[in-house]
């Protein structure tokens, strides 16, 4: 008799479980809620890390008095390889072109063997480069 009650509760709670159990449609859509703060700070976490500079190579064409020679040098050196950022550097008393953003100085090394056909007095420095997009 006591075999007979339990499998009645037995088939009774699981009827029960399995008939309480609501039908939802699926949408697909999953709502994302966050206070403003948690915004805010990723906003500023975002503006940080797009300021943000990094330990690599460039390859210096030009240093000298003269601002006028600098600004020449860069341009030709833009009309040429206008995918390598150049940059304008003023450490008094001279004016500074450096070119690219490299990561490693092999990289900087060969971009340097490629560049001294057009400026021979090109040089590696190191510098803090921009960040990789």
């Amino acid at each position: 008799m006591l075999r007979v009650v339990m499998i009645l509760i037995f088939f009774i709670v699981s009827m029960s479980t399995l008939f309480g159990q609501s039908k939802t449609i699926d949408t697909g859509k999953v709502e994302f809620v966050q206070s403003d703060k948690l915004k805010e700070l990723e906003n500023k976490h975002i503006d940080i890390n797009a300021k943000a500079k990094i330990k690599g190579y460039r390859v210096k064409i030009h240093f000298g008095t003269d601002k006028s020679k600098a600004k020449e040098t860069k341009a030709q050196f833009i009309a040429k390889y206008p995918e390598v950022p150049a940059y304008e550097k003023y450490d008094q008393p001279n004016f500074n072109i450096r070119v690219g953003d490299f990561r490693t100085k092999l990289e900087a090394y060969n971009f340097l063997k490629q560049v001294q056909v057009d400026f021979p007095a090109a040089f590696l420095v190191q510098d803090e480069i921009e960040f990789p997009r």
